[in-house]
């Protein structure tokens, strides 16, 4: 660790330690709940906050932020570790909000870096337990209370209509496609989904060419294919193959880049399809949940492609459904950047679930939510001190 950054990693303790102070919480032995972390881990990032055992104004306050790249790391437990031993704290409650499902102790995701085992990690960080819900279940419990302010408007509301009370259908193309709904009501809830494996549906024409250069006969093709970062990739070599071009960008954000740059037209047009397969995908989740309040579009790839997907056909897709043009028309869309939002999510899931003693409880409503001023990237903790794992 380099002198500047031993500085940094001090503030921060100290920091930390003041804001404990002022919430009032005590360490292990004291008579008050101490803070807990909140994680919201993908397959690309990790994402942990060190959450105040009481809420502010409503809302879950958080004393710290951090983001890891899970390549970075051997496995989960470490970067919990790395947390920690950043802030010099020892909590002894993790709420987890990850990708997948549990299945026989194990995290079920393909796309993680890791496997995750929530009850062994429990067990070697000395916590006494940790709860998990799906990473886009915790995404809907903090993105249904943003207001325009915190979002980019893709598709407004007609001005003749007020907007309506509903479901809100939450989006989110990265590794891998997740999806989830949120559900007034008092209290609200979240329905965690499994919506990005459903069968790829494909236009006669150019799509179902690019199709054939995907998938196997006969097989199953899920949305997943083509709408996340690998997908695009793949959507991107499928195209030129079809067009027969050599395909001279190898990943994700080159694709984008190019595109975004108008520079290499296979990119432009690879991009405007998987926006295309996008709009189709939100209005199917629409009229099946009936989601008229609205549908997010969340993480920071479509952050930064606001622009692109406003010229893109990605609305006209989402309206083009026959007879349900009419109702999807008063349906917005909006896109709000990841960032903070699953370790918020998590974090007012558990303070509910703590709060009235049951395992299945929801979160009540929140005010517009306070984003943490200290957010980093870090990747300071090295593995390999703390754990001799490599």
């Amino acid at each position: 660790m380099t002198a500047t950054s031993a500085r940094v990693a001090r503030a921060s303790r100290r920091s930390v330690a003041a804001a404990m102070a002022d919430t009032g919480t005590f360490a292990r032995g004291g008579a008050r709940p101490q803070p807990f972390v909140a994680a919201d881990v993908g397959g690309s990032h990790a994402r942990l906050g060190l959450v105040s055992p009481r809420r502010e104004r409503g809302a879950p306050e958080l004393l710290a932020y951090r983001t890891y790249r899970c390549a970075d790391h051997p496995h989960l437990t470490d970067i919990v570790r790395c947390f920690c031993a950043e802030l010099d704290v020892q909590p002894r409650e993790l709420v987890l909000a990850c990708a997948g499902y549990v299945h026989a102790g194990v995290v079920v995701n393909k796309n993680l870096a890791w496997p995750v085992m929530p009850a062994a990690m429990a067990e070697i960080l000395g916590f006494d337990g940790i709860r998990f819900l799906n990473d886009f279940e915790a995404l809907a419990y903090a993105t249904a209370h943003l207001d325009a302010s915190n979002t980019a408007t893709l598709k407004a509301v007609p001005l003749t209509t007020d907007p309506e009370t509903g479901p809100v259908a939450i989006i989110g193309p990265g590794t891998g496609l997740g999806a989830a709904v949120w559900l007034p009501g008092d209290p609200p809830r979240v329905l965690p989904t499994e919506a990005g494996q459903i069968q790829l549906a494909a236009r006669v024409g150019l799509e179902q060419q690019v199709l054939e250069q995907m998938a196997l006969p006969d097989s199953h093709t899920s949305y997943e294919v083509v709408l996340s970062g690998p997908g695009l990739h793949r959507l991107y070599t499928a195209l030129c193959a079809v067009r027969d071009r050599y395909p001279v960008l190898d990943e994700p954000p080159a694709i984008t880049a190019a595109a975004l740059a108008g520079s290499n037209d296979m990119a432009s047009e690879a991009l405007a399809m998987f926006c295309g397969w996008l709009g189709s995908f939100a209005g199917d989740l629409a009229m099946l949940y009936g989601a008229k309040g609205g549908v997010y579009l969340a993480g920071g790839f479509l952050s930064q492609i606001v622009d692109f997907m406003r010229r893109s056909p990605l609305v006209e897709r989402f309206l083009d459904k026959g007879v349900m043009r009419p109702f999807l028309n008063k349906v917005p869309i909006r896109v709000v950047d990841h960032g903070q939002l699953g370790v918020i999510g998590a974090a007012s899931w558990y303070l509910n679930v703590r709060a009235e003693g049951a395992p299945s409880a929801g979160p009540a409503p929140l005010p517009a939510l306070q984003f943490h001023q200290q957010a980093s990237e870090s990747a300071a903790c090295e593995p390999s001190k703390r754990d001799g794992s490599r």
